[in-house]
């Protein structure tokens, strides 16, 4: 019997879980964060993990502290051939990566060295990176710098948000995981040494003061971010004290000449044509035209719906 223990939180931990449930391996036990509260009323909700192993009667932990000596014995009782971990949200101690006779196995999502860290698939937006991928690695005590077993690329699209290409790397990495499990049960697995340094920054977590946009960007720079953060934490700015959130954009002037207005140069944030359907913005480099936007309590709307409901005019300042 190979016996696994699943460690992981989010919507992303869920599809691999669910590869595994599917497979011919026997996931024994699920570790995942706690419940925590959501929305208005701060309801506790359950992580997607929780969810699903609970569907499948598989026992579920939740520790505050994986580390703490109780989770550790928790796990000498389980005796795991093997723990997978995606997207835990903690540090695995080395009382816990010695355990299992084929040790714990992370499914990261970018091309290792590139991108350590909480928030690898929307930092490879946010670069304008043309390809990703996932890593099925080995892991050790260091963040994300275990060797490296196998890897499947993804390409980048143009208009890929952080939503659809979480969507591409859990399809994409799930798949590869029992490929690679395989392998290492077989005894054909190869591991490769990570180079101590990384090509990137670390990747480090989103939170929702990110979403801010800075105008002094470029529209290049500012484009990439309304797309990285979709759907969370999402770009926002301001509109008459108001909170204005970009869904969608495009790149209007990308020669980087400041648009003119009464013949002096636009403001950085600046609204400087309005049509029918199109709102242009000035950037520090060039013009970003809002396609979708979100005003403070309603609905997510085309800018056409927006200009027709909110009459904005040219002159207005953004932020």
């Amino acid at each position: 019997m190979r016996n696994v223990v699943f460690m992981g939180t989010p919507d992303f931990a869920e599809g691999i879980l669910q590869a595994l449930i599917d497979s011919e391996y026997n996931v024994t036990a699920v570790f995942t964060q706690p419940d925590r509260p959501k929305g208005r009323k701060g309801q506790l909700q359950a992580p997607p993990v929780k969810e699903l192993a609970l569907k499948h009667d598989i026992p579920v932990w939740q520790p505050e502290k994986i580390r703490r000596e109780e989770n550790v014995q928790i796990l000498k009782e389980l005796a795991p051939d093997v723990i997978v971990v995606a997207a835990f949200g903690q540090i695995i101690p080395k009382s816990i990566l010695d355990l299992p006779k084929y040790g714990c196995l992370n499914v990261h999502a970018s091309l290792l060295p590139r991108w350590r860290g909480a928030a690898p698939i929307q930092w490879s937006i946010l670069t304008g990176e043309k390809e990703t991928g996932v890593t099925i690695m080995q892991m050790a005590e260091g963040l994300d710098t275990g060797d490296c077993i196998d890897q499947v690329k993804v390409p980048v699209a143009e208009d890929e948000t952080g939503g659809s290409l979480f969507d591409k790397l859990m399809d994409a990495g799930a798949k590869q995981l029992i490929l690679t499990m395989d392998r290492i049960w077989s005894g054909e697995a190869v591991r490769t040494p990570q180079p101590q340094e990384s090509p990137t920054p670390y990747a480090k977590m989103l939170t929702r003061a990110m979403g801010q946009i800075d105008w002094s960007r470029s529209a290049q720079e500012i484009e990439r971010m309304v797309r990285a953060l979709d759907p969370w934490p999402s770009a926002y700015t301001y509109l008459n004290g108001k909170m204005l959130k970009l869904w969608k954009s495009a790149v209007a002037d990308e020669n980087g000449v400041p648009a003119k207005r009464d013949g002096a140069a636009a403001t950085p944030g600046e609204i400087v044509c309005v049509t029918s359907d199109a709102m242009d913005v000035q950037t520090g480099e060039g013009i970003l035209r809002l396609l979708e936007v979100q005003p403070e309590g309603r609905k997510r709307m085309n800018t056409d719906a927006f200009i027709r409901g909110y009459h904005p005019e040219a002159g207005i300042l953004l932020g």
